[in-house]
């Protein structure tokens, strides 16, 4: 029988010990790509290798994530999620240690293994926590922290590694989840639940390793080796092709699947994890491309650029409480076309992005996105898991979280390359324009010569210019053909079917 829901104060903190928790976790994963240049070089590392302590990481990660749910029904939600949470403080104290950056590398593929667990169980924990007619509340909240933490880790990271040492990046986790541990301890000892003696899937286990391994190594490492025409990247797409193709076959028919596929079979299940996956790998693209062009072509500072994006957090924080209080009365379809409506515009509004455009007009976008963001997580995760049993929700959650990471991954790595490959193909086009015949490029010209800039200054500042209105034209570009796809994004949530009953609501729950 389920445990029954809290109230007061013991709901309070165990609210807070969870999102700590999750904010913790997401902030990790952002958090050390700006200080990449400052480790690389204090372990005496080159930047490319340094590039691997965010990619161990994420493999790590997105490996152990869709392991939750069989592991919660093996040893129990509440012993896995302080497990987990604990492991994670520890190897976070090991990363901040590290002498070598191989060192470095092995506590970070730790750090990543130990913490899948933590996002899953704290949406479903939280969730068991609450009654029915105010999960919807419980989801919003829990979904701020996952939308926010992103934007927040940059600009820790830039901070940290311009004032203090690189290891305070992870010693920041020990503090944040030492009292996360505590607290949940407190609230959830006694509400441990059920378990099952389920026999280990090796096969499924190995598939998922393999397959997702490679995937997300590929992910990485793409555009640094030039993606297909890379041997080392054509093996890793074929190994991660095949393991993966095997693996949902095999799991469609064990008995006890590591991946619980059969929750697909969910007509809201399936259009609320597409949304989430395919909105994030767009959103999250996003969040990568706009610092890069602020830094590399508008002259940002890490932390500046970081700035600029954080607005992105505000409304969300004001919005979220709300839109979860009031969940049971909306549809959460309208909810969800609000906010890729708003994705949308706010994408549009960036691909007219100019190299002469002031901080407002960075920053009034990312504000007003911040709509969009409040109307995202939290919609889509109640129609994933509305009509889902109890016992379904931690694999529910396993599942959904792995696939926003996977989309993330290649969310970034779709985005930047595009970038790339449109610079390269606006730098052909503006090359042309540099001729004698060119009213425009000899008044450019003659306005360097003025300046007593010699030819091969004037070649090389002519050469900068033209790559920096490459990458920008690029840019917009992204963002526009990003606008369209949050409007084809919409049609796909209409599929979906209400009632929309929180995840583990019984029949006679709000909705």
């Amino acid at each position: 029988m389920p445990n029954p829901p809290l109230t007061g104060a013991r709901l309070f903190w165990i609210t807070l010990a969870m999102s700590l928790a999750t904010f913790m976790q997401v902030l990790d994963t952002t958090i050390a790509n700006v200080a990449l240049p400052t480790i690389s070089g204090n372990l005496g590392a080159a930047t490319s290798q340094g590039t691997w302590v965010i990619t161990s990481f994420g493999v790590a990660n997105a490996i152990s994530i869709p392991l939750t749910g069989w592991l919660a029904k093996r040893f129990g939600e509440v012993k896995l999620f302080l497990a987990s949470t604990t492991l994670f403080v520890i190897t976070s104290w090991l990363c901040g240690i590290s002498g070598s950056l191989n060192m470095l590398i092995f506590f970070r593929v730790l750090q990543g293994a130990v913490a899948g667990p933590m996002i899953p169980l704290s949406q479903s924990l939280l969730l068991a926590c609450y009654p029915n007619e105010k999960k919807g509340m419980a989801l919003a909240l829990w979904s701020m922290t996952v939308i926010v933490a992103p934007i927040f880790g940059p600009i820790l990271g830039g901070m940290i590694s311009d004032n203090w040492h690189w290891g305070w990046i992870f010693f920041i986790n020990i503090p944040v989840g030492a009292f996360a541990i505590w607290v949940s301890w407190r609230q959830l000892h006694d509400r441990e639940t059920p378990t099952l003696a389920l026999p280990i899937d090796r096969m499924g286990l190995i598939l998922l390793a393999l397959g997702v391994g490679c995937l997300q190594v590929m992910l990485d490492r793409g555009k640094e080796l030039d993606w297909f025409h890379s041997n080392e990247v054509v093996i890793l797409g074929v190994v991660a092709v095949v393991a993966l193709t095997f693996l949902v076959i095999w799991e469609l028919t064990e008995e006890h699947p590591i991946v619980d596929l059969s929750l697909f079979k969910a007509r809201n299940f399936t259009v609320g994890v597409t949304g989430i996956s395919i909105g994030y790998l767009i959103y999250f693209g996003t969040i990568v491309l706009l610092p890069l062009v602020l830094q590399t072509q508008m002259g940002y500072t890490a932390t500046s650029a970081g700035l600029a994006a954080a607005p992105i957090g505000i409304l969300p924080v004001i919005l979220s409480p709300v839109i979860g209080k009031n969940a049971h009365r909306v549809d959460m379809r309208w909810l969800v076309t609000l906010s890729f409506a708003v994705y949308a515009g706010c994408f549009f509004w960036r691909s007219t992005f100019a190299p002469n455009m002031d901080f407002g007009y960075v920053v009034w976008p990312q504000f007003i996105q911040g709509i969009g963001v409040a109307c995202f997580f939290m919609p889509l995760t109640t129609i994933s898991l509305a009509g889902l049993r109890p016992d379904q929700i931690a694999s529910a959650s396993s599942l959904s979280n792995f696939l926003r990471v996977l989309g993330g991954s290649i969310g970034a790595s779709i985005t930047t390359t595009l970038w790339d490959r449109r610079e390269a193909a606006h730098h052909e086009i503006l090359t042309q324009h540099i001729s004698v015949f060119d009213q425009a490029a000899n008044q450019w010209f003659g306005w360097l010569g003025n300046l007593g800039l010699s030819q091969p200054q004037q070649a090389a500042l002519t050469a900068q210019e033209i790559t920096r209105q490459g990458y920008l034209l690029g840019s917009n570009e992204v963002f526009w053909f990003s606008g369209w796809l949050f409007i084809a994004l919409m049609v796909v949530v209409w599929f979906a079917k209400p009632p929309f009953r929180p995840g583990g609501a019984d029949s006679s729950g709000a909705h």
